[in-house]
């Protein structure tokens, strides 16, 4: 029955999506190809528009996924449609199982796009020498490979979408058990939980300095970066969104399996 939510979950959020991904692409090879005209300032102001509007899609993209996702989930579980989604034999923490994952498979796909988009604008040999190049002085100055420094720059972004996504959601679950304004109730309550648990982290990551100096003097006395600090707090930063992630994950679903006040 997932697969079933899954499918039609996706097919709703992409209907929109897929739209700007398509521009994205567009604009993609138009920025490709009056890039690659020499000579000419017309082309190259051209370029930098068509640029802009590239860069304006993809964002677009990732912002109406996380949108859509919260909006599928808002009108699927609490809208008309709940008297045809609480009808269905399934349970709830499967309906919710759906909506993260359907916001987890949206970002990646848009990751994926914007990417290709890129490269398709920007790729020439000599921009992936310099990459290259930036990517091994990079690594090697926080003492770790190429392929780490990826791995870990892709784990955290796909930890704070993550977040993101499941702050979303337990303020929609939250905001709409009250009886008046749960929208505005939802909206409030994401944004101050992002704040606080923003802040938490802060404080977290302090309290880990005061038993590792490293971290407390990131910067030292003669204004070297501490790479040991540094790397300290990327690792805590990584386990520490881990931890915020399963613990919303949980909350929205045992909220949600509180029950439902439909609209």
């Amino acid at each position: 029955m997932l697969g079933k939510l899954l499918k039609y979950d996706l097919k709703w959020v992409y209907k929109v999506v897929a739209v700007f991904y398509v521009l994205a692409l567009i604009f993609a090879i138009l920025t490709r190809i009056f890039f690659s005209i020499e000579n000419s300032l017309l082309f190259k102001i051209i370029g930098q528009i068509v640029n802009g509007a590239m860069i304006s899609m993809l964002i677009s993209s990732l912002i109406n996924c996380l949108m859509r996702s919260w909006v599928r989930f808002i009108h699927n579980v609490y809208k008309d449609e709940s008297y045809l989604t609480h009808t269905l034999p399934v349970e709830k923490k499967t309906i919710y199982l759906s909506k993260v994952l359907t916001a987890i498979i949206c970002s990646f796909t848009t990751v994926l796009v914007a990417i290709g988009c890129l490269f398709i604008s920007y790729y020439s040999k000599a921009n992936m020498d310099v990459l290259k190049v930036f990517l091994k002085l990079t690594a090697e100055s926080y003492d770790i490979t190429v392929m780490g420094l990826l791995a870990i720059i892709s784990v955290v972004i796909f930890l704070e979408i993550l977040f993101i996504i499941l702050i979303g959601y337990a303020g929609i679950i939250i905001g709409h058990k009250s009886n008046r304004n749960k929208m505005l109730k939802s909206v409030i309550l994401g944004i101050v939980l992002y704040l606080v648990t923003s802040t938490l982290t802060l404080v977290v990551i302090y309290i880990i300095g005061l038993f590792n100096q490293d971290v407390m003097n990131i910067v030292n006395t003669t204004d070297i970066v501490n790479v040991d600090a540094i790397k300290s707090v990327m690792i805590a930063g990584i386990a520490i969104y881990m931890v915020y992630n399963v613990i919303y994950y949980l909350i929205g679903k045992m909220q949600l399996e509180k029950g439902v006040n439909v609209d």
